[in-house]
């Protein structure tokens, strides 16, 4: 047990033994605010919820550090997002603070803040979730008792419509961008993301069985482009429409294995940032889209799937979707014509089978059979 104990200067000093049998002590103006702390510590240490205070003295900077250094996981767009995070969001407000001084109360000021500044929701989101990351960290760490992130209301992102082109517009499209016509209809009938398609080798094209293996994606980092695991980290084939595969035939004739499939004119990996503002953004004008993207080619290539008779299944496996809900949760207005189809089909064949029964005579009865000889008889 502490010990409470009135110094020369009038102060109250607050003592008690720590776990490991160190004697610590704090000192307060009023007794009862010493017997208050020294029963919390207790408490604290009866439910093997004690934190060594030196631990909690680090501040936030320090520890944003320590935590993204110890993020080996994270792919390279993923670690250069969060460290843009923290050093814009977050350092600015939190950099100097104690780890032992943020509060909950604190971080909902926060939150509100950025909304009143006019950060997107999903910006906002994005930066809550690097910020209770690191606090998480810290609890298992044992300097925190609590993350002060946690149940903090975050404002809903409005996920914007997804386009879907129509195959006229998506030759329109390519037509558009000279010189990257095939690289537009690959976009509008495989469903690759940017990064698959720019990653995409040389021998990962089978085109005699017309498929193509995605097994990596680049990364523009500004000064250079990585190359790393697909967003699920799982390698998928994805199925070539025959309409593409001899002018893919006509792409890679002469280029060797390692080599990439699609350049720039200059055979440099293509940047996303040049092609949409120098070929993209100017062809979705020509054709009458001007807020196009190119991942609304992967929308395309689902909803043309999906015309094109394909399941759920079916199209998830051809996105690299985690699961069917993922697809479903996307593009479930998609398969509200599926729907229509199997009723109109379950239609057509209770319509069929009912025309079989009238048509196929019906099998006599026991009784029949009976009446009619009795009447013969008679």
């Amino acid at each position: 047990m502490g010990n409470i104990q009135k110094r020369p200067n009038g102060q109250w000093r607050a003592r008690y033994r720590d776990p490991v049998g160190r004697e610590r002590a704090r000192h307060f103006g009023r007794r009862l605010d010493a017997e208050r702390w020294l029963a919390s510590v207790e408490s604290a240490k009866h439910r093997g919820e004690w934190i060594d205070p030196a631990l909690s003295r680090i501040t936030v900077g320090e520890w944003a550090a320590k935590w993204l250094a110890a993020q080996v996981q994270l792919k390279p767009l993923t670690r250069e997002r969060y460290a843009n995070i923290l050093r814009v969001q977050v350092l600015p407000v939190w950099g100097k603070v104690r780890l032992a001084e943020v509060t909950h109360a604190d971080v909902v000021a926060w939150i509100a803040t950025l909304q009143a500044e006019g950060y997107a929701a999903a910006t906002i989101r994005q930066t809550h979730r690097v910020f209770s990351l690191m606090m998480a960290l810290a609890v298992r760490d044992r300097r925190l008792s609590y993350n002060p992130a946690e149940g903090v209301r975050l404002p809903r992102v409005l996920r914007k419509e997804p386009v879907f082109l129509t195959h006229e517009q998506v030759d329109r499209l390519a037509h558009a961008c000279p010189g990257f016509e095939l690289f537009i209809r690959l976009l509008a009938y495989t469903g690759l993301r940017w990064g698959e398609a720019t990653a995409l080798q040389v021998k990962r094209l089978d085109l005699l069985r017309r498929r193509l293996e995605v097994v990596r994606t680049a990364v523009d980092l500004g000064q250079e482009v990585s190359y790393g695991t697909p967003k699920t980290h799982q390698r998928r084939e994805v199925p070539i429409p025959r309409s593409l595969v001899d002018e893919l035939a006509e792409q890679v004739a002469g280029k060797d294995p390692e080599d990439l499939v699609f350049t720039s004119p200059r055979g440099a990996p293509l940047r996303n940032h040049n092609f949409r503002s120098r070929v993209f953004t100017p062809a979705a004008v020509a054709i009458g889209v001007p807020k196009l993207t190119p991942h609304d080619l992967r929308h395309t290539a689902a909803s043309l799937a999906v015309q094109a008779g394909a399941n759920v299944k079916a199209v998830q496996r051809m996105l690299g979707h985690a699961s069917a809900a993922m697809t479903l949760d996307v593009y479930a207005g998609l398969f509200g014509d599926d729907l229509d189809a199997v009723a109109d089909r379950l239609d057509e064949a209770a319509a069929k089978a009912r025309a079989d029964y009238l048509r196929t005579p019906s099998p006599i009865t026991g009784f029949e059979a009976r009446s009619a000889r009795t009447s013969t008889t008679a």
